[in-house]
């Protein structure tokens, strides 16, 4: 028995071979929509129908896999075959096709509940992702974004048509978007094939979309940087991302925000901390210290006995707080500046000081001096 010869998989779906993902899901939404089984009347509508809707679905699985149109361009359909386990029953689950699917489902069901004309979508978010300084984020800034995107066509306010008289009523279905038919007791709509549902027949394209309804275009928005704003927060500026298709509404954009390290300061919370070097004298008998901020240098006072690593901060000259909780502090950890070359008089002075302070010269075996010396070679 000679076996029927199967179509090819681009006709199937009425597209091209240089068509992209988006044409091939759009395709795909509109034939299976045409040729559901369950839009059917009669037995051999509904077998025909069902052969239909597999040969679809068969088509879209294949071309909707990188690799698997990959072999398919080269080999055709002996090569999509490779690796295949059959059509007979199709994984919805797997990425992209079944949330094609669960599209075509819920619109069948929208649509048999009365639903007419074409389905107005919201337009798309948009991501932003912006660098700013270690100073905007904690003060804050005015930002101008230059921001491209799908907005409606001027010319033709999203009709898609060049003039009114372009947009003619469909013959299909006089303007319904629907056609409708019974199915035992039940009434059943599906979108009319002829307008795609839309209900009208564009018959000159607007010349500035091409028909599209929507054209792509850069604009200039200012984003306010609120004070104390961190790595890894967006700003979301609602109906600022693209228009939708059929006049739908704008989706929305979001600011993504990156701040740049700083050479001297790092955030910690609501503070701002940066190491500061003071000489061993200054630690030991106290004194006043230069140290920067992000307003200019200050002076701060180290108190006598001051150990490594203490702390010391400086009040409200830190990060605001978004929630407006007040300001976080400039904090200071000190690091002392321990010699590592001392003169034979430098020497001397520190043996004079731990005899009178009664430190040992002699712990543990090693004298103090050996300690010293060690220590500062």
């Amino acid at each position: 028995m000679a076996s029927v010869s199967k179509r090819d998989y681009y006709d199937v779906l009425g597209v091209d071979r240089n068509a992209s993902d988006d044409d091939l899901k759009k395709a795909y939404r509109k034939q299976a929509r045409q040729h559901h089984p369950d839009l059917q009347t009669g037995d051999s509508q509904k077998k025909a129908a069902e052969e239909k809707f597999k040969e679809i679905n068969e088509a879209y699985e294949t071309l909707s896999d990188q690799d698997k149109r990959k072999r398919y361009d080269m080999f055709g359909h002996a090569g999509a075959q490779q690796g295949a386990g059959g059509f007979d029953g199709f994984d919805f689950g797997r990425g992209g096709f079944g949330d094609v699917f669960n599209d075509i489902f819920e619109d069948f069901f929208s649509q048999t509940r009365g639903g007419n004309g074409s389905r107005t979508e919201r337009g798309n978010d948009l991501q932003y992702n912006l660098e700013i300084t270690f100073e905007e984020a904690v003060y804050g800034k005015e930002a101008k974004l230059k921001i491209p995107r799908w907005e409606v066509c001027v010319d033709c306010k999203g009709t898609g048509a060049k003039s009114a008289a372009a947009i003619k009523a469909c013959a299909s279905c006089k303007g319904a978007g629907q056609i409708r038919f019974q199915q035992g007791f039940f009434s059943v709509s599906r979108p009319c094939g002829q307008c795609e549902g839309t209900g009208r027949i564009i018959t000159e394209p607007c010349t500035a979309c091409q028909g599209r309804q929507r054209i792509y275009k850069e604009r200039t928005i200012a984003v306010h940087i609120p004070a104390g704003i961190e790595t890894g927060m967006r700003l979301r500026l609602s109906n600022e991302g693209e228009h939708g298709p059929n006049n739908g509404p704008p989706g929305d954009l979001y600011v993504a925000i990156t701040v740049k390290p700083h050479q001297i300061f790092q955030r910690k919370g609501l503070d701002i901390s940066c190491d500061v070097p003071v000489n061993l004298v200054t630690a030991v008998l106290g004194g006043k210290v230069e140290v920067p901020t992000l307003k200019g240098d200050t002076v701060i006072k180290v108190p006598p006995g001051t150990q490594h690593d203490k702390v010391l901060r400086i009040k409200g000259l830190g990060i605001p707080s978004l929630k407006g909780g007040g300001t976080g502090d400039q904090i200071y950890t000190i690091k002392v500046q321990i010699p590592t070359k001392l003169t034979a008089r430098q020497k001397e002075l520190l043996m004079e000081y731990a005899k009178e302070s009664g430190m040992s010269m002699e712990a543990n075996g090693d004298g103090f001096f050996d300690k010293m010396k060690t220590f500062f070679e």
